[in-house]
């Protein structure tokens, strides 16, 4: 099973999450750099620009469009955050500010022991399909521990990664 964290940053209390350690934001660069090289090939763009744009394609989501943060992470998200062709829950939204411009989505199973995301999924990019991300597995009891005391950052923590190129980045 993986362990998660639930964490808040910046004065608008966006939610981020880390799973095994690692921001979901970089979990999501991982996943979509080869399609996004496949897209882009008709220009060129520095390891280093390609490396902040992947990590910085989506941001938390504030606690105004949550509502519930416990419910929402637990699946019972309103219908907003929700996309119905997969049954799936916005966990990332996009860094304009404006949650739907560019979400990443995930299905949230939750049973009495467990916790499942899966089918990680990018809605304005039908053809990626389910990205390879996860499934994650995280035992009900630390997941709700982990979602009921989530600590808050003043600055976004992905701004403390090393530079591009060494140890610890995508």
């Amino acid at each position: 099973m993986q362990h998660i964290e639930f964490f808040t940053y910046a004065t608008a209390r966006l939610w981020g999450v880390r799973v095994d350690g690692a921001d979901l934001r970089v979990h999501a660069a991982e996943a979509t750099c080869p399609l996004w090289l496949q897209e882009e090939s008709a220009y060129e763009r520095t390891p280093e620009r390609t490396e902040e744009f992947l990590l910085k394609q989506c941001s938390g989501l504030t606690e105004a469009d949550l509502g519930n943060p416990v419910r929402h992470f637990l699946g019972d998200a309103t219908p907003e955050l929700r996309h119905p062709p997969t049954d799936a829950t916005a966990v990332l939204g996009c860094p304009c500010g404006i949650w739907d411009c560019w979400p990443l989505f995930t299905r949230i199973t939750a049973t009495p022991e467990t916790v499942t995301w899966s089918g990680f999924r990018q809605p304005h990019r039908p053809a990626w399909g389910d990205l390879p991300v996860g499934p994650f597995v995280f035992p009900r009891p630390a997941y709700e521990h982990a979602l009921t005391h989530a600590v808050h950052h003043v600055e976004d923590p992905l701004t403390a990664l090393p530079p591009a190129g060494t140890a610890g980045g995508p």
